[in-house]
């Protein structure tokens, strides 16, 4: 696949190099959007327009849907204990490729180019038999970038810059899932989960197909869902599938609290409702040392999990075959 070549703004560059945390979003097969929060600790080549994060196998769905339809978006929300300095908000959007199989090269210089975000990694014959799989079964996401929107501001006020193809019109509005479009989880309990996570943002299908993912705040809540409030200039109006995400992180990424949703959002009238149909969340202590067991734990439980249900043959081969053709469906998910 031919990549797009993009010159980089500054700003750009030094949240993609600098931000400790970011907020990732993939499409899914009815057209809606999952937005989760990554820790991809500077992996950038600027000159090869290329931005990566890794995950791992035990989160097959999200490595399914991305090989089925590579589009995704990377938003650099927060520099919140990171390196960069401006306040500036950078939405890069591109398209994916999945290296399941990565070098030992590759690995080591992760956990090089980790440290600094993460700290020190810890050595030691027990520490290297827990860690093993968490560092060596690493699954890469490398995303060719095809766009680069830059706001002034955090909140993503002010006027906007684009690097690459113009920013498209408002997507149209969505077919409404078979279900219906109101809540289907309870709206008070998710307010009160996401209560303490100040980071919130919403994520979409746009015109083009890209994922555009926005800051957000919630003003309020009642049976029909949460009261949203963005940059009105970029909410699309009319009802589309969505999704929310709201977390929380301190220094090197302990005590990460963090809560997926995915639901229906409309815009009318001058009003922005969101509806929760799923919710997930977690919540790490606030330990380095007992978050980094439950993360080799974890890790050796989800390898033994793929390994056993047949997900990494899975995962190979739809990675052989190239994105499939629903990659391509319309936004209203027909």
């Amino acid at each position: 696949m031919t990549r797009t070549h993009l010159s980089w703004p500054d700003t750009a560059y030094e949240a993609i190099k600098g931000d400790l945390t970011v907020a990732a979003a993939y499409l899914t097969p009815a057209g809606g959007a999952v937005v989760t929060s990554v820790s991809p600790v500077g992996l950038a080549d600027r000159a090869a327009n290329e931005v990566s994060f890794t995950t791992s196998l035990g989160f097959p769905k999200k490595l399914e849907r991305i090989l089925h339809n590579p589009r995704v978006s990377l938003a650099y929300h927060t520099r919140a204990h990171g390196f960069a300095a401006h306040s500036h908000y950078v939405l890069a959007q591109g398209r994916a490729s999945v290296d399941l199989q990565p070098s030992a090269q590759r690995l080591a210089e992760l956990m090089h180019a980790s440290e600094p975000f993460l700290g020190r990694t810890k050595r030691g014959r027990v520490w290297d038999w827990l860690l093993r799989e968490y560092h060596q079964d690493r699954v890469f996401i490398d995303v060719g970038l095809e766009r680069i929107v830059t706001w002034p501001d955090l909140s993503a006020h002010g006027p906007s810059t684009v690097t690459g193809p113009s920013w498209p019109q408002h997507p149209a509005g969505q077919r409404p899932p078979k279900n219906g479009t109101t809540p289907r989880v309870p709206v008070s309990q998710l307010a009160r989960q996401i209560a303490a996570l100040p980071h919130r943002l919403l994520a979409y299908q746009g015109a083009d197909g890209h994922p555009v993912i926005l800051p957000v705040a919630v003003t309020g809540h009642d049976e029909t869902g949460l009261r949203l409030t963005a940059p009105p200039e970029l909410l699309a109006p009319g009802g589309r599938r969505a999704g929310f995400l709201a977390h929380a992180f301190r220094p090197q990424c302990v005590g990460v609290s963090m809560r997926t949703v995915t639901g229906w959002l409309t815009v009318k009238d001058g009003e922005t409702v969101y509806a929760p149909h799923t919710s997930a969340g977690m919540a790490a202590p606030p330990s380095k040392t007992v978050m980094t067991v439950a993360n080799g734990l974890l890790a050796k439980q989800g390898l033994r999990r793929a390994q056993r249900n047949g997900t990494t043959a899975r995962l190979r081969d739809l990675a052989a075959q190239g994105p499939a053709h629903g990659s391509e469906r319309h936004p209203d998910g027909t």
